[in-house]
């Protein structure tokens, strides 16, 4: 059903991912699809990173730990923006294209007052992605 499954990640955030990870590796191992892990940083230091080679080398080792615990086929590839927050949701779109995937599984926080003016980074996906977006709580 799935061919290959895009999870985009916030290392900073790790913590925070664990249900979002293990719905995409039940998804993956279920539908034979290996996860891409995506992430996304700035040009300059910031507290997962100094360096955006650096910031690569982190989310690769992540993605080979999230491989080796989930007992999936994963890779990662990490984008650089002068701001991720501004640039995350076009950015995101461009893995998709890029990387060929089917299923985005993300995560997602509880909404407050905010997301009921703006849209938060996973609904915005959701609405205007090409594919499935399977957005966890």
């Amino acid at each position: 059903m799935y061919a290959k499954i895009m999870v985009p990640v916030d290392l900073e955030h790790r913590e925070r991912l664990g249900k979002a990870l293990k719905t995409a590796a039940d998804l993956a191992k279920a539908n034979g699809a290996p996860i891409c892990y995506v992430g996304i940083t700035a040009t300059t230091p910031g507290p997962v990173a100094h360096t955006p080679a650096e910031f690569a080398r982190k989310l690769e080792a992540f993605a080979e730990e999230q491989a080796a615990a989930q007992g999936v086929v994963a890779s990662a590839k990490a984008y650089t923006s002068h701001d991720p927050t501004v640039d995350l949701d076009k950015v995101l779109e461009k893995a998709i294209e890029e990387l060929g995937c089917d299923l985005v599984v993300m995560a997602s926080h509880i909404p407050g007052f905010p997301e009921h003016i703006f849209a938060s980074k996973a609904g915005y996906l959701a609405q205007h992605a090409k594919i499935s977006v399977f957005v966890v709580r």
